[in-house]
């Protein structure tokens, strides 16, 4: 495991982060998508902010069940809670996560370009 600190593109949000990154997903949603985020997920306790919550902005979109977490200044989108299971998914044994879904690309010191992507079909949901 490794620690990156993380931050939107102004810095006004800061977080950390304990991972393990062997890969990247790149999400074809809307949101995904016209973003650019080049996403992984770490447990709920290996993610920290050092700035304060009330310094975000939040949306949610879709099920209104995912949080994406924003600066409020400059419009980066450097993590989210993912969106929670459908009863379809539960029922076929899906197992809900608990933790974040995080943007590599505001991670300092990390090479994205060398990390295999895997695609996601997001908009199909």
């Amino acid at each position: 495991m490794e620690t990156y600190l993380g931050s939107c593109h102004c810095g006004r949000v800061r977080f950390e982060v304990r991972a393990r990154i062997d890969h990247v997903r790149q999400c074809n949603c809307s949101v995904c998508f016209k973003r650019g985020a080049l996403n992984f997920r770490v447990a709920k306790e290996d993610m920290t902010l050092l700035t304060p919550w009330e310094g975000l902005s939040l949306y949610r979109w879709h099920t209104h069940t995912a949080e994406d977490y924003f600066c409020p200044v400059c419009g980066i989108l450097p993590f989210r809670k993912p969106s929670a299971l459908t009863p379809a998914e539960i029922a076929a044994g899906k197992v809900p996560f608990e933790g974040w879904t995080v943007n590599a690309r505001c991670l300092e010191g990390l090479d994205v370009s060398s990390l295999p992507i895997i695609e996601v079909d997001g908009a199909s949901l």
